[in-house]
């Protein structure tokens, strides 16, 4: 019996979790959006520190190997991207709330 390749085992894992996202996601009704975007948020934070932790690595001699430049160019991409999500959240949120604010009337 042959193992499965862990690059083909990683991959349907990502693809599945791509399928289950898109679902929940998609099925939340309206007024769970504005608490979904604050979950999705803390979720980017995290993704930062941990990017940030990949774009800062360097192989034990101090030699820049390819995978060290791999590491490097992805956790670069990773936190841009998180940063932009991050970013966005925020703005979508900020103008979820400002939805449910009484409109003030102009005398």
């Amino acid at each position: 019996m042959e193992a499965v390749d862990p690059t083909v085992f990683r991959l349907a894992i990502f693809v599945l979790a791509i399928f289950v996202g898109y679902y929940v996601v998609w099925s939340v009704t309206p007024a769970l959006h504005t608490p979904l975007m604050a979950v999705t948020n803390a979720i980017s934070s995290v993704i930062i520190v941990g990017a940030l932790a990949a774009a800062a690595a360097h192989s034990p001699d101090g030699t820049l190997t390819q995978n060290v430049l791999i590491s490097k160019g992805a956790g670069a991409v990773a936190a841009g991207l998180a940063a932009v999500n991050i970013f966005g959240g925020f703005l979508v949120t900020q103008r979820m709330l400002a939805m449910y604010k009484k409109k003030e009337h102009r005398k």
